[in-house]
């Protein structure tokens, strides 16, 4: 049972520990775990408001089944979590680029021109809605115990941001450049809408596709958050929470942080709410990191690298309690 309490790394917290201290390291650790929790409900509130695209009144409860379901699937194994987040990634990536290639044509700059005078507490709020979707990369990092090759990590944390920033990018421009912003900004699946006026009796369809893109970042926090308690749990000797089942799934991290997500729900719906909350919660533990890993990793050019993380974490979390 030793043997197999050590299967995941602690990497995370041995670094916040080995720089700030065992204290500072659990408190850093429980605000990302917090952070990946509110990321799950914020997930799960966007489904929502896709399904609200359909005219499905019980989105609360399809949420909380969601979550359930994806829960059984990490329950499983990391063979099947990882294929299901191979297939989702692959049937969101490609239809979004294509949607987005098939709006260019219909792009008019007009469009691109704000509408209405930019306030900095609404730049701030859509600073930390914008940086949302890219927060969750380190998850990767986390199962790598359980990775064939870990020594593909760093390219593909490099290939995935690259593709990441320019898929939304791309999308962006081709949505409030064919559709304008006011649209976009009065609608639930605003991907869904912008199909819908320019490619007929297409919504439907880009409103699944939106929901798959929420589905495949929804596993990923379960795999991560999961792991991350798990290793924690070992590091502090918190034996309630370290058991593995026969397919060497952490049991209680799963439904806990399950558990947690759903009610989570119960307090707010509101995706907009629920990001912002966990961008704030994630901006924390990023600081921190990049400032341990400044002081723990050597070379020049990889510490400009944690400055440049430190610099971005530390000036958002400065305007979100200016503004």
């Amino acid at each position: 049972m030793a043997a197999q309490k050590n299967r995941f790394r602690d990497s995370f917290f041995t670094l916040f520990s080995e720089v700030f201290g065992e204290r500072i390291a659990t408190i850093l650790i429980l605000l990302y775990l917090s952070s990946g929790i509110l990321g799950i409900g914020t997930i799960a509130a966007g489904i929502g408001q896709y399904l609200s695209f359909f005219g499905i009144d019980d989105i609360l409860l399809i949420e909380l089944l969601i979550i359930a379901l994806f829960w059984g699937i990490n329950l499983i194994g990391i063979t099947l979590s990882g294929i299901t987040e191979n297939l989702l990634t692959a049937l969101k990536v490609i239809p979004l680029v294509v949607i987005a290639l098939l709006l260019l044509p219909s792009v008019e700059l007009q469009n691109l021109t704000p509408l209405v005078p930019i306030t900095a507490t609404g730049l701030v709020t859509t600073v930390l809605l914008v940086y949302w979707p890219f927060t969750g990369f380190e998850i990767s990092t986390i199962p790598v115990d359980e990775m064939r090759d870990s020594r593909m990590v760093p390219y593909a944390l490099a290939i995935v941001m690259l593709v990441v920033s320019a898929e939304y990018l791309l999308l962006n421009i081709a949505l409030i450049g064919s559709v304008g912003s006011a649209v976009l900004a009065a609608s639930p699946a605003p991907i869904a809408t912008a199909a819908a006026l320019i490619l007929s009796r297409s919504g439907s369809t880009v409103a699944v596709i939106g929901i798959i893109a929420m589905l495949s970042a929804l596993n990923a926090y379960l795999v991560g958050g999961s792991r991350l308690l798990h290793s924690t749990a070992v590091a502090l000797h918190v034996n309630s929470l370290t058991s593995l089942n026969p397919r060497g799934a952490p049991m209680a991290p799963l439904l806990l942080i399950a558990i947690l997500s759903a009610g989570i729900l119960f307090l707010t719906n509101s995706f907009e709410a629920l990001a912002v909350l966990s961008v704030l919660t994630t901006l924390v533990p990023y600081l921190f990191f990049c400032i341990g890993a400044y002081r723990v990793v050597p070379g020049f050019s990889k510490r400009l690298i944690t400055i440049a993380g430190i610099a971005s974490c530390g000036g958002l979390l400065l305007l979100s309690f200016l503004f």
